[in-house]
């Protein structure tokens, strides 16, 4: 007879909120108002036209209406409106302050970033255990309109009974300030062949600029090579391709004052226009003892698919940087807390439908990858793959699974490798962990239950689980009686 595990849900319900609004970009041709790039200079020509006293005018009624609302409105409204400058002859010379805000709120949208729902939570331990208690970081998939998705956080602390405590929500939300970080030259070039986007004036533009070159100076090569005697079509289409890539790179800065929960992290990319999915949050201890918390997300644009790692220390600043290599071409990376001989170490769902370890010594670039597990039960048998970084235990790294089976019902799984070979599998549980039950078996998605990370206190695994697309529980086991039931 296949052993059971006890799972128990604990009394958080966490639903999406209609209400938490976050203000975007909504500039065409970039991330989330069309594809026509050509309507951005003829919205500029009719906002300034506008008389000054008019256009006055309604800058006041919006902060009025908005100020209240959003207390950085204005460095909201002002960052737009440099986005828009870089795309825009007409917007050059605009000095006028009053003018620059209130085009940069015509280029502004409020989004209601987790109206349609919330779910696919990671959990990581954040700070020191104090009197048993350890406090965590839970991010989650936020899906607004259009389907498309942020990531949320939320904050809350463990303690050694596996009592949950969730910190309180805010109202107030905020997408940071976001930056532009320097390039690698040969990494660029690496990923521009790797999509197949690397063509002759690509070329050309990247011999412009230095080792490590910055968005002004790439900028400044695109206009050289622009104005140079090369196809104007080609030109064109590689200038394209190259802001596509160079905008997947950035980073986010909040402010430190601000609770976890008033940080959102928006699409801010056109290759994360339809949304960023599902993000694998891990303490990543180093091997000088210092910690880094890296997550891998999906940036989807409605075409293509561009796996992107965050890397955060304080969960305040947060790069954002495209991952390169043939082995990390598909969703459902994870990457494991700690070196493994020497190497960085990961989980993916490298053919979409078995599990695979990869090794590298570089957390950007992954190039090989070893089958470990795949479908086996009849609940597993579309396929099967990881809900998150596995978790060192004495036994072993402990993998949450999720097993796609009949009817597309996803439920949530377990098995366990050997600390010192990963690719070797020492056990497996033969019967779902968590599945779908009662209110969970509905939603937007319906029949699903999903993880993105869970973690280990006081012998006691913490799963976070988002069901059928509706909303977020969490769910406790009993380490020791986990590890007793698997095969």
């Amino acid at each position: 007879m296949t052993a059971t595990v006890q799972v128990i849900r604990s009394q958080h319900h966490i639903r999406p909120d209609p209400t938490r609004l976050v203000v975007r970009p909504f500039i065409p041709g970039t991330v989330n108002f069309g594809g026509d790039a050509g309507r951005l200079d003829q919205i500029a020509d009719r906002a300034l036209e506008l008389p000054a006293e008019k256009a006055h005018e309604l800058l006041g009624r919006l902060l009025e209406r908005y100020g209240r609302r959003f207390p950085q409105i204005t460095a909201a409204w002002r960052r737009h409106f440099e986005m828009a400058r870089q795309r825009s002859q007409r917007l050059q010379d605009v000095a006028d302050q009053d003018r620059l805000l209130l085009i940069g709120a015509i280029l502004t949208q409020t989004y209601a970033y987790e109206a349609a729902a919330l779910t696919n939570p990671s959990m990581v331990p954040m700070g020191p255990v104090e009197d048993g208690i350890q406090p965590f970081v839970m991010s989650a998939r936020a899906i607004g309109e259009g389907h498309i998705s942020s990531i949320a956080f939320m904050s809350g602390s463990v303690n050694e009974s596996a009592e949950i405590t969730l910190d309180p929500r805010h109202d107030s939300v905020s997408n940071g300030e976001r930056m532009s970080p320097d390039y690698s030259r040969a990494a660029f070039a690496a990923k521009l062949e790797e999509l197949g986007l690397m063509t002759t004036t690509s070329g050309k533009i990247l011999a412009l600029v230095p080792e490590r070159f910055t968005a002004e100076q790439l900028q400044d090569a695109l206009g050289v090579a622009v104005d140079s005697d090369v196809d104007q079509l080609e030109a064109q289409d590689s200038v394209k391709r190259m802001h596509w890539l160079a905008d997947s790179n950035y980073e986010i800065r909040f402010d430190s004052d601000l609770p976890l929960s008033e940080h959102v992290i928006s699409p801010g990319a056109p290759a994360e226009s339809r949304g960023i999915e599902d993000a694998r949050f891990v303490r990543f201890t180093d091997d000088d003892g210092s910690i880094v918390y890296y997550a891998t997300y999906t940036a989807y644009d409605g075409l293509r698919i561009l796996p992107q790692l965050i890397e955060t220390r304080d969960f305040n600043q947060f790069r954002m940087a495209t991952m390169t290599g043939p082995a990390i071409h598909h969703k459902g990376m994870a990457i494991f807390p700690r070196k493994i001989n020497g190497d960085y170490v990961a989980l993916t769902r490298h053919d979409h439908e078995r599990s695979f370890v990869l090794r590298s010594d570089s957390v950007r670039s992954w190039t090989n990858a070893e089958l470990v597990f795949g479908p086996e039960t009849e609940w597993d048998i579309v396929q099967t793959g990881n809900c998150g970084s596995p978790i060192e235990t004495e036994a072993g790294w402990l993998v949450i699974t999720h097993g796609v089976g009949a009817m597309r019902r996803y439920v949530l799984g377990a098995v366990l490798l050997d600390l010192d070979e990963p690719t070797k599998m020492l056990g497996r549980l033969r019967s779902p962990l968590i599945e779908a039950e009662g209110e969970e078996t509905s939603g937007y998605v319906p029949d699903v239950v999903y993880s993105c990370g869970s973690m280990v206190h006081a012998g006691n695994v913490i799963v976070p689980f988002g069901y059928s697309d509706n909303g977020i529980k969490i769910a406790v086991a009993s380490l020791d009686e986990l590890l007793a039931a698997m095969d």
